[in-house]
């Protein structure tokens, strides 16, 4: 029973700090309520002056700890994150079930957790969900979520899940959005599967939830060169994306027109594998699908003109930047704009997805390898420059467990990493001037 959280850290001079609580600790319960995860503690936390504490010490002693604090004063206990749910998926489109082998073992974990949906804006499909999570997400109100929808058929959806028999997605929707929770939902393309008529019921059924149902992105799936065993999925080409926002961009401004907000929002990839323009900054909203790959390209090319304009001399050297096959063009002219007002050579250069096929072309795929058989015997210059989207963050590894330190070992240079927009460029290679690495 007595299961509750252990304590990964307490901050000096907090409350709990002052009581003595310490990391290694269990917190059993608050106020009586019995926590599994996270979340409880931070319901039963929220705004709560007085509050009892059951704390397990790491001896076995049980502490009852009554504190008294200000309006919303944090009490200093830091927690590792949930373990995620397993997903029971059998996506047709699943990029885990498309990974070679010997990469790092976490990438091949499918988590499928309305917790971390909550917490992190991971996306669910509901499908695995339990009737008591769902009264549990209303009760605590566990909004925003984001949501795979994918089809609101419900036959089509059990194929394209690979499961029988899940509860049917409008259903769950509606009461979650009654219940007043925010939803921002999603749509993997899967070309002569979810598209034509069976998208625009989708687009249909959802936008009847909003504002609810706050948005909704279609991103294209993803096809690797290792679909051994599994069912043929037309891949999304520069064609393909041409016809479909040719057809699709309108149709989200009439949505935008008639529900008087952004809605409708189509993956920046469409637009890269088209190569056409990308619409105006100010047609994505307030960014709410950024993190899905949605207004990232205008968002850095706005950024990208405010860095330039704002750019002065640093020196006279070289330096190389990789970047994915789909954003050279782009990282390239930013390249260009930034080394005619720095004075610095900056050149960029477009790996090639070696691992996966040369379809995946997305900059955060790319891995060490890959870099490796791009660059040798090149020109690298003073550094070789690594956007952090490459690498697990915290660790700085790519997917092949390759660390940065190895990379620079292998090519014969220094290899930085930097984050991956246009301020984060321009710090780097300030930082290469002011380290004296010229």
């Amino acid at each position: 029973m007595m299961k509750g959280l252990v304590i990964e850290s307490v901050v000096s001079g907090s409350i709990s700090d002052e009581f003595g609580v310490e990391a290694g600790d269990r917190l059993l319960a608050v106020n009586g309520e019995r926590l599994r995860d996270l979340i409880d503690y931070s319901y039963y936390t929220a705004g709560e002056p007085e509050l009892l504490l059951e704390i397990e010490k790491a001896d076995g002693e049980i502490w009852e700890l009554e504190i008294e604090r200000e309006q919303d004063e944090p009490l200093g206990l830091l927690f590792p994150p949930p373990q995620p749910a397993r997903c029971r998926n059998k996506c047709v489109f699943c990029f885990v079930h498309q990974l070679p082998k010997g990469l790092r073992k976490p990438l091949y974990v499918k988590d499928e957790d309305y917790r971390l949906s909550f917490l992190n804006g991971n996306y669910v499909t509901l499908a695995n969900l339990k009737p008591s999570e769902l009264s549990r997400i209303i009760e605590q109100r566990l909004s925003p979520l984001y949501i795979s929808v994918h089809t609101t058929n419900p036959l089509l959806r059990e194929q394209l899940l690979g499961v029988k028999g899940i509860p049917p997605i409008l259903k769950q929707l509606k009461q979650l959005t009654t219940a007043g929770i925010t939803l921002h939902t999603q749509v993997v393309l899967c070309p002569g599967l979810n598209d034509g008529k069976e998208l625009e019921k989708t687009v249909a059924d959802l936008a009847d939830l909003f504002p609810a149902v706050q948005s909704l992105a279609v991103v294209p799936l993803g096809v690797t060169r290792h679909r051994k065993g599994l069912p043929d999925l037309q891949p999304v080409d520069g064609t393909y994306s041409a016809e479909f926002i040719s057809l699709w961009e309108d149709r989200g401004k009439a949505l935008k027109k008639r529900l008087g907000n952004h809605f409708l929002f189509l993956a920046d990839e469409f637009y890269l594998k088209a190569d056409r323009p990308f619409p105006p900054l100010r047609d994505y909203g307030d960014l709410p699908q950024i993190e899905n790959g949605v207004g990232m390209v205008p968002l850095f090319l706005r950024e990208s003109r405010k860095v330039i304009r704002q750019a002065r001399p640093i020196g006279n050297f070289r330096v190389t930047v990789v970047t994915g096959v789909s954003s050279f063009g782009i990282i390239s002219d930013f390249a260009a704009g930034l080394t005619e007002k720095t004075g610095i050579e900056i050149v960029p250069k477009a790996v090639e997805n070696r691992l996966f096929g040369s379809s995946v072309t997305v900059t955060g795929l790319v891995t060490g390898k890959d870099i490796v058989s791009a660059l040798t015997g090149g020109e690298i210059g003073t550094a070789l420059l690594i956007p952090d989207v490459m690498l697990k963050e915290g660790e700085g590894v790519f997917l092949d467990d390759m660390t940065l330190d190895e990379l620079g070992k292998q090519l014969g240079c220094r290899a930085i990493f930097f984050q991956a927009d246009p301020l984060g460029f321009y710090h780097a290679i300030k930082e290469i001037k002011r380290l004296g690495l010229v």
